[in-house]
C-alpha cells in the first residue's frame, strides 16, 4: 500500500510508537520515520511514578516494544533528534542537525512538558520534576537515600510520588493550594477521600497552602510556604501540571489552543497533518466539544486512530476518557468527563476505600470512578455513553447490577 509514500511521526512516545505499529498492521508499506528527542526508545509513563520509581520493576517494564521491533517492522527510529522546523506547504520537516524530511502524512505526538515554578530558589539542586524515565531514575536515587521530601502539588503525579516515597519509608509533606488533593479533577468529596488516604499513611498534608520559595545554599534545604512555615527537606518534587508541546506546530501556523487543535479525525488545521496524545486538543463527537486528555489510555488508543486516518480510514475518535491510579493499596479507574455535574452519588461507603462514585448532571451519569471495585468499567462506560436516565436510589444500591441499569430503555427511569 502506497510504497512510495513517507509517513513521519514526531514524538517517540506511547502514542507515536503505537501509531507506527498500526501503520504497519493496517498494511502501509511505505517509509515510516519515528523521531524522538530522548535517547530512549518509546516507553510508557505510568510506572515512572509507581512501581518503576520504587525499584520494584526494571527498565524493560516501561518500554512499549522490545528492542528488535522497530527494525523488524522497518520503522526508522531516530532517537536523540528534535524537529526544529515545519513547512506545511512544501510538507518538509527540519531536524536539529539540518536534515530535511519530506512527508506525505505527518503525525505530531510530542506530548507535554512539566509546568515549572518561577519562584526564588527554583533552580537549586534537589528541586525535581517527573516526566521522563531519566527523571524517574534521578528521583529513585533520592528515594534510595531516604530522608524527608516535600511534594508540591497534589494532582496525580504529586499524589502518586508522595505515595511511592511514603512506601519507601521517607518523611513526606504534601503542599497543595486547593482544599483537598485532586480537587480540580475529582471535586471536593472525592478529593477528601484521597486526603484521608494519605493522612492515614503518615503524609503531612498542608492543604490550602502555596509555596513562596525554596531555600538553601547550593541545594534545596527547606521550603517556605505562604503561611510563613519553613519545611526542612532533603529534596523537593514539583508536580503542578503540564504544558502541551505546541511550539513546532505554532511556528508552522497550525491552530493551537490548549494543545494542537484537531477535528474528530485527529486532523490539524494544516493539510496532511495529524496530532494525538497529550498534545492533541481533539473535537469529541460524544461531548460536542474539544477535549484534551493527558492519560495513558488516550495515548494508547488515539495514536492508532490517527494512524488509520493517515491512510484514509476516516473513522472518528470517540472513546470516552479513561484513566487509572494506584496509591498504596488503593486502586482506581475513572471513566467519562464530568464537565458539568450537579452531585456525586456513592455505591458503597468511601470510608471503606471500596466503592463506586458517579457524577451526575440532572439524572444522567457523566463520569464514574471505581475504587478497589473491579470489572465494572464496561458497564460504567455504557451507562455514560447511552445517557441512561437513572434514579439515585437504584444507582447507589449495590444489589442492583450496573448492567441492569444500562439495559433500561433510553429515556426511561431506572
Amino acid at each position: 500500500m502506497t510504497t512510495d509514500q513517507t509517513h513521519v511521526i514526531v514524538g517517540a512516545s506511547l502514542a507515536g510508537a503505537k501509531a507506527a505499529e498500526t501503520l504497519r498492521k493496517e498494511g502501509f508499506d511505505g517509509r515510516v520515520v519515528l523521531i524522538g528527542a530522548e535517547r530512549e526508545r518509546p516507553y510508557e509513563r505510568p510506572p515512572l511514578s509507581k512501581d518503576y520509581l520504587r525499584g520494584e520493576v526494571g527498565r524493560e517494564k516501561v518500554y512499549v516494544h522490545d528492542e528488535a521491533f522497530y527494525a523488524e517492522d522497518e520503522i526508522e527510529l531516530r532517537l536523540g533528534r528534535t524537529a526544529t522546523g515545519l513547512d506545511t506547504t512544501s510538507r518538509e520537516l527540519e531536524l536539529d542537525d539540518g536534515e530535511r524530511l519530506r512527508y506525505d502524512r505527518l503525525l505530531l505526538t510530542m506530548g507535554a512538558d512539566p509546568r515549572r515554578l518561577s519562584i526564588p530558589g527554583a533552580d537549586l539542586d534537589g528541586v525535581l520534576y517527573l516526566r521522563s524515565v531519566e527523571d524517574s531514575d534521578a528521583l529513585r536515587a533520592r528515594l534510595d537515600r531516604g530522608g524527608a521530601v516535600v511534594v508540591i502539588g497534589a494532582g496525580w503525579i504529586g499524589a502518586e510520588v508522595a505515595a511511592s516515597a511514603r512506601q519507601r519509608g521517607l518523611e513526606v509533606t504534601l503542599v497543595e493550594p486547593a482544599s483537598v488533593p485532586l480537587e480540580r479533577v475529582l471535586g471536593a468529596e472525592l478529593g477528601a477521600v484521597y486526603r484521608d488516604i494519605h493522612a492515614d499513611q503518615g503524609v503531612r498534608m498542608l492543604l490550602g497552602t502555596a509555596v513562596e520559595a525554596f531555600e538553601g545554599h547550593q541545594a534545596v534545604e527547606r521550603v517556605r510556604t505562604s503561611d510563613g512555615r519553613k519545611l526542612d527537606c532533603d529534596f523537593v518534587v514539583v508536580g503542578v501540571g503540564v504544558e502541551p508541546r505546541t511550539g513546532l506546530a505554532a511556528r508552522a501556523g497550525i491552530a493551537v489552543d490548549n494543545g494542537i487543535v484537531v477535528d474528530e479525525l485527529l486532523q490539524a488545521s494544516a493539510p496532511k497533518v495529524f496530532a494525538a496524545g497529550d498534545v492533541a486538543n481533539a473535537q469529541h463527537p460524544f461531548y460536542g466539544q474539544r477535549v484534551r486528555v493527558e492519560h495513558w489510555a488516550n495515548a494508547l488508543n488515539q495514536g492508532p486512530a490517527a494512524a488509520r486516518n493517515m491512510i484514509g480510514r476516516s473513522v472518528a475518535y470517540e472513546r470516552l476518557p479513561y484513566f487509572f491510579s494506584d496509591q498504596y493499596d488503593i486502586g482506581m479507574e475513572y471513566s467519562g468527563y464530568a464537565r458539568s455535574r450537579d452531585r456525586v452519588v456513592f455505591r458503597g461507603d468511601p470510608a471503606t476505600r471500596e466503592f463506586i462514585a458517579f457524577w451526575l448532571a440532572g439524572n444522567r451519569v457523566t463520569a464514574g470512578m471505581n475504587v478497589n471495585v473491579w470489572d465494572v468499567t464496561d458497564p460504567l462506560q455504557r451507562l455514560i455513553r447511552r445517557r441512561v436516565a437513572v434514579d439515585d436510589r437504584r444507582l447507589s444500591d449495590p444489589d442492583v447490577p450496573l448492567e441492569q441499569l444500562v439495559q433500561v430503555e433510553m429515556g426511561g427511569v431506572a
